[in-house]
């Protein structure tokens, strides 16, 4: 047998090693060379955006364990893959706070990232640029018109309460919480909106086009009828609310009114301070509501002296009167301070405990549900009226109001005069 010789063996080792090590730069530069464009891409930012820290913080509360590398592996996938780079960190974390409350299955616990933080903020201060309509998610996860405000762009549209809405500039509304509405709803004066709906009564879907405008809300409103009835009407509970019915109170007396009628149609709420300082106008330092957070119960007591206690009231509601109103009405219902007329109201009965956060970001999550003094449940029921009057489409447009016309009834009905 042939074998090679020792000097063919020397020259053939002479020639392979610097072959072998010119390819081990080469693929050690091109893995390099891959890695560092992996890493690249996971590093891009887009201009002006940071990065995020402290992503080894852990939660004090796991009963479990949980492998957040999946988490990793799913942002890094979205960092290097998405089509169009750079991918923003910030949206992307901020998008796995909004997942991260909407796991909890509750349309009233959200996440806000700091823009949409003074876009809610800018409710309770009672102004925005938008088309001046309050709405909310009905029971069944519809996206509905609670009410539209006096004299709104949304009203000038014949939007009406419980309007279903379907689309937003052609956007399927489906699974939209009602932030994520109002945010696509709302935007600079002058421009405009499309949104689909649909009502009781109607055989299709229709389109309403609808210019926005800036939305100042006067929160409380006083009319002396020449029958010595005083109409107090409430728009909503917010910032401006307690002074304003304070003064509207102060008018009450000084012209000796001898009835009111409480009107809370289509007022969707607001703060709860706000709704336990005007209940406390009637039952003074009692019970207005009790908060129920699993087998526990916290009352809430009036703040004031019952100034309006000896006034015969009547409280108008409807389907529009929500959380805050239906905290009032229920009070006022449970106490017989009041007569209630309308239609049930919305039944949103959940208390949101609100948190802003360092980065201007905030929370808001459903930690308990209302109960009237009398521990009626509030949520997804409502509150029945002691007199059930409709207010129908045809009588807007015949310009009557047969709930107002029953709260006069009912009040010189208890006056001892002639009712109608």
């Amino acid at each position: 047998m042939n074998y090679p010789s020792t000097s063919t063996r020397r020259s053939f080792s002479w020639v392979a090693w610097p072959l072998v090590l010119v390819l081990a730069v080469v693929t050690a530069f091109i893995v390099g060379l891959l890695f560092g464009r992996h890493q690249g891409v996971l590093s891009v930012i887009p201009v002006g955006e940071g990065k995020v820290i402290n992503k080894n913080e852990t939660s004090s509360t796991l009963s479990q364990d949980i492998d957040f590398k999946t988490f990793w592996d799913v942002w890094n996938f979205a960092k290097e893959d998405y089509y169009q780079q750079p991918v923003s960190e910030q949206e992307l974390f901020y998008g796995s706070m909004k997942g991260l409350m909407a796991g909890l299955g509750d349309p009233y616990s959200v996440f806000f990232d700091p823009e949409e933080t003074k876009e809610f903020n800018s409710d309770l201060n009672g102004s925005f640029e938008g088309i001046g309509a309050q709405i909310d998610i009905d029971k069944n996860g519809q996206l509905v018109i609670v009410s539209p405000l006096p004299n709104s762009p949304a009203e000038k549209a014949d939007i009406q309460k419980g309007d279903k809405l379907l689309l937003i500039d052609g956007v399927d509304t489906t699974g939209m919480s009602t932030e994520e509405a109002v945010s696509k709803i709302r935007g600079p004066k002058g421009t405009t909106v499309i949104l689909t709906i649909t009502r009781d009564g109607l055989e299709s879907a229709m389109e309403k086009t609808i210019t926005r405008d800036t939305i100042v809300i006067d929160s409380v409103k006083l009319e002396m009828r020449d029958d010595g009835i005083g109409v107090l009407s409430l728009y909503f509970f917010n910032e401006d609310t307690d002074a304003l019915f304070t003064s509207a109170v102060n008018d009450l007396l000084a012209k000796g009114a001898k009835g009111i009628i409480l009107d809370l149609r289509g007022n969707p709420g607001g703060l709860l301070n706000t709704a336990i300082n005007v209940s406390s106008a009637w039952v003074g330092e009692q019970t207005v509501v009790i908060q129920k957070v699993k087998d526990a119960k916290q009352s809430f007591v009036g703040s004031s002296d019952a100034r309006l206690s000896g006034i015969p009231t009547v409280v108008l509601v409807d389907g529009g009167s929500a959380s805050a109103s239906e905290i009032v009405a229920g009070a006022l219902q449970d106490y017989g301070l009041a007569k209630l007329v309308g239609t049930q109201t919305f039944g949103k009965g959940s208390v949101q405990d609100y948190r802003e956060l360092e980065d201007g970001s905030a929370v808001k999550m459903t930690i308990a549900e209302w109960l009237t003094p009398k521990e009626r449940s509030i949520n997804h029921v409502g509150i029945v009226p002691d007199f059930i009057v409709e207010y129908t489409a045809d009588d807007a447009k015949a310009d009557i109001d047969p709930q107002m016309d029953k709260a006069v009834e009912v009040l010189l009905g208890e006056q001892g005069g002639e009712g109608v």
